[in-house]
């Protein structure tokens, strides 16, 4: 029969409670979906960092986040990870992935693959910064500066000002005539385009394929014929523009964001339905070459997206809350029969050991996830703690100095989630099994116990994650590349997102 193949696709900005394969009530996922009866869908996935920058050298390379300290980004030089693994066991491996600028060359995502392409020379040019004000540097935006100044002692009148000039901007800059126009990354369809020309040349040889999709990221310009499979009327461009700009408005506070709450939350799961429909004809062409019969498949997210649950919008770096760090994760398996996992979480630290482990590969002694392969394949995961973790205020880490920030950590169980703040020395506890929305702390002084177990999880972690930086020559391989690449901008389709 062969070696198993290795599927592997990352959503940016995806959280579990928007696909419909784990109960989400509007059809996002049809496709994903229909694998239900053949997969096993974990209830509990948690990205170990937030956003996609700390994320994937979990995902990938099975490596904490921090790890290699906050100031390194990305897979260090000739560090192990999924691809490099499976290119030594004789996989042919690839990666198609949508012009994100912290998935790229130079921070090492390319090792392992024979071949790499980000779409970031081919990125479109970035119209959306003209969708959300006039230039800077114009005549117009002076002139606003000045009259907000002029405006600021009359209280209402600045928020009339700047809701008059807000209109005045969508209504005097042009609109592309179509919303792909208006979209900074390449759709999904263009993606699976070149994954198949890819998977064409290669016969029967066993592969290892990691596509990771945009099109739910901000801004959002889902396809028109992904509004049409939800059930949308699909937005003019202006439309959609305008919604969009509107959401990203920083004068506004989150009661009146709540206004256009619903129309963004729609364009976003239209972005989720058009990944999910080239899943699909991804996986029709695999039947058709019948690859698909010995094909792990897994799907998953590097992190979530917020619409004002806890007053936020897009994914901040200063938050590690659920809708932000609990992700879908979905795992078939050829031969495997679906069982019910139960709702314990689960660190996507552990998923590249888990699908080596499945696809009957050896894993690397580097890596620091579980093998969870075995647990999966009876019906079970134990319910051990796992953590998250980011770097506060680090909105744009091609920036040094932003890396710097304080970290924030969460040891999350079952039904406990303790969050440490670093700067202030400030810990919040939450019992998410009567507050899942993360609204009311545990008061300091109650469940003692429970925070004794979870600090002391924490500080096993931080114990770990400084011996592994101070003892890896990884941690110095990144220092000089980085210094390397400071004079090497970005190509020229890039730009730093959050």
């Amino acid at each position: 029969m062969g070696q198993n193949s290795i599927l592997l696709v990352t959503v940016d900005c995806l959280r579990a409670d928007h696909v419909s394969f784990a109960g989400y009530c509007r059809p996002t996922t049809p496709f994903l979906h229909s694998l239900g009866g053949e997969s096993f869908v974990f209830p509990q996935a948690i990205a170990a960092g937030m956003p996609t920058y700390y994320s994937l050298p979990a995902l990938l390379a099975s490596r904490s986040p921090l790890a290699l300290g906050r100031d390194v980004l990305g897979i260090a030089p000739d560090e192990p990870t999924l691809a490099s693994a499976l290119r030594k066991a004789g996989y042919a491996t690839a990666a198609f992935t949508a012009a994100n600028p912290y998935i790229s060359k130079r921070f090492g995502y390319e090792q392992g693959f024979d071949a790499f392409h980000n779409f970031l020379d081919d990125a479109p040019p970035q119209v959306e910064r003209l969708a959300q004000n006039i230039s800077e540097s114009g005549p117009g935006s002076r002139i606003n500066r000045k009259l907000q100044d002029a405006t600021a002692m009359f209280g209402p009148f600045r928020a009339l000002y700047n809701e008059l000039y807000f209109q005045y901007c969508q209504r005097t800059t042009p609109v592309p005539d179509s919303s792909d126009a208006l979209r900074p990354f390449p759709a999904a369809d263009v993606i699976v385009d070149r994954a198949c020309e890819w998977l064409a040349g290669l016969g029967d040889s066993p592969f290892f394929l990691w596509l990771h999709f945009m099109d739910p990221h901000s801004p959002y310009y889902p396809k028109a014929e992904a509004a049409a499979g939800m059930g949308d009327e699909a937005l003019s461009p202006f439309q959609a523009r305008y919604w969009n700009s509107y959401w990203n408005r920083s004068d506004l506070t989150a009661r009146r964001l709540l206004r256009c709450r619903e129309k963004i939350s729609r364009l976003y799961d239209a972005g989720i339905r058009w990944v999910d429909d080239q899943i699909g004809r991804l996986a029709g062409v695999l039947r058709e070459s019948g690859q698909w019969q010995r094909c792990v498949f897994a799907v998953t997210a590097d992190h979530g997206e917020e619409f004002l649950d806890h007053g936020g919008r897009y994914h901040p770096p200063s938050q590690l809350s659920e809708e932000l760090i609990h992700v879908p994760l979905l795992l078939r398996v050829p031969g495997v029969p679906k069982k019910l996992l139960p709702e314990s979480p689960v660190s996507l630290l552990d998923l590249a050991p888990t699908l080596l482990a499945a696809a009957a590969q050896p894993i690397p002694a580097e890596f620091q996830g579980r093998n969870l392969w075995s647990e999966i394949a009876e019906g079970r995961t134990d319910d051990r703690p796992v953590i998250s973790e980011c770097v506060a205020g680090c909105t744009n880490p091609l920036r040094m100095k932003n890396r710097f920030g304080a970290r924030i950590l969460a040891v999350r169980e079952k039904q406990f989630k303790l969050v440490l703040y670093f700067d202030s020395g400030q810990e919040k506890l939450y019992d998410l099994a009567s507050d899942p929305g993360e609204e009311k702390p545990v008061p300091p002084g109650l469940l003692i116990p429970v925070r004794r177990r979870l600090l002391e999880t924490a500080r096993e972690h931080l114990q770990r994650s400084n011996r592994w930086a101070s003892d890896s020559r990884l941690r110095m391989r990144a220092q000089i590349r980085d210094l390397r690449s400071v004079a090497i901008p970005l190509p020229a389709g890039a730009q730093a997102i959050s």
